[in-house]
């Protein structure tokens, strides 16, 4: 897993890469990512599927803020960014949630 993040000179706005590895997707065959930036729908589209195995996905974002996400496999195991920015607790569970600040 990791985050990549490129601020742009132009516009007050981050893209940001998210990446869910190989290794920690396991058998997935499908990995969402969810969070505060799409209100937690779990319908939005999957992430790319990259032929080394690994998922991922970019995001423009607003600058100045923290991002509450997770990762969706198979629509139904939630895991965690184990390199995000920080983590918050879950409203909704007893989980955390992974945090990017951008």
């Amino acid at each position: 897993m990791s985050l990549t993040k490129q601020y742009l000179k132009s516009r007050p706005v981050c893209k940001v890469t998210f990446r869910l590895k190989a290794k920690e997707a396991g058998d997935a065959t499908s990995v969402k990512l969810v969070g505060d930036f799409n209100h937690w729908d779990t319908s939005v589209s999957p992430m790319r599927h990259l032929k080394n195995g690994d998922f991922t996905q970019t995001l423009t974002l607003d600058r100045d803020k923290k991002y509450a996400f997770r990762y969706l496999l198979d629509d139904n195991q939630w895991e965690n960014d184990w390199q995000a920015d920080a983590y918050s607790a879950s409203p909704v569970s007893n989980d955390e949630n992974s945090i990017v600040s951008v």
